[in-house]
């Protein structure tokens, strides 16, 4: 049996994907001040490298990439247990 095969059962059981961009450290005075369409600056930009978890655990790298219309995270590594 093919490592595929003996996945087969798993294939379709969702699993959160978490990529954190940046971190912030903000006053009570200033979160009650969010609203909706509120904008916080990242210090983080286009090409830079993430941590991509699933399911809390490391997972792979990634970077931010953008186009005109969206952005996202492109895999550029895979996290490897050794």
């Amino acid at each position: 049996m093919t490592a595929t095969e003996e996945l087969a059962l798993y294939l379709d059981v969702p699993m959160d994907v978490d990529v954190e961009l940046d971190r912030h450290n903000l006053t009570v005075r200033e979160i009650l001040a969010l609203d909706l369409g509120c904008v916080i600056r990242m210090n983080r930009s286009a090409g830079e490298n993430l941590d991509v978890r699933v399911g809390g655990a490391l997972f792979g790298f990634g970077e931010i990439v953008a186009s005109e219309a969206t952005s996202g995270i492109r895999l550029t590594d895979f996290f490897q247990n050794e």
